[in-house]
């Protein structure tokens, strides 16, 4: 299953530090699940959307070279609250390290002043096995990153 939990990117600076939100709504359908009569965001999707957005530092570091960006470590995750229906996830994230095809973070998610999740986390990165299909990724992933930024489509 792939998920696109980064709905904006406020801040870049490439290479360095990314911002990004993510706006939980009740028409999420895990929320249904998790858990029923209290429903919050996955504390696993919190540090999804973490990864996502050191994933979106990745491609525009590297212009978009590596076709497929999957977590390759999670160290000392710490959740400290809910995120619910109606709030936004700010997600700041910090490379630490960022070669072709390993990269290293530090991030921390808040709702409003509260922190809800700090994770340091690695990336792996790689081609998405032929010249097509990595060209199928790198246009859909500059269309979404545009979309994400507010600027237009090329």
């Amino acid at each position: 299953m792939k998920f696109g939990l980064v709905d904006t990117i406020l801040e870049l600076t490439r290479g360095e530090r990314i911002v990004t939100v993510k706006a939980v709504t009740l028409g999420e359908e895990y929320l249904a699940d998790h858990f029923p009569t209290f429903p919050v965001l996955p504390g696993v999707l919190m540090l999804e959307a973490l990864a996502e957005s050191a994933a979106w530092l990745v491609r525009d570091t590297l212009d978009f070279a590596p076709g497929v960006i999957l977590l390759r470590q999670a160290k000392n995750v710490t959740y400290k609250s809910f995120v619910k229906p109606g709030q936004l996830l700010r997600l700041e994230v910090k490379c630490r390290r960022l070669d072709d095809d390993e990269s290293d973070f530090e991030g921390i998610g808040t709702c409003g002043e509260a922190e809800v999740v700090r994770a340091r986390f690695g990336l792996r990165h790689f081609s998405g096995g032929s010249s097509d299909t990595d060209a199928t990724l790198t246009a859909a992933a500059r269309q979404t990153f545009a979309l994400l930024r507010g600027t237009p489509v090329a």
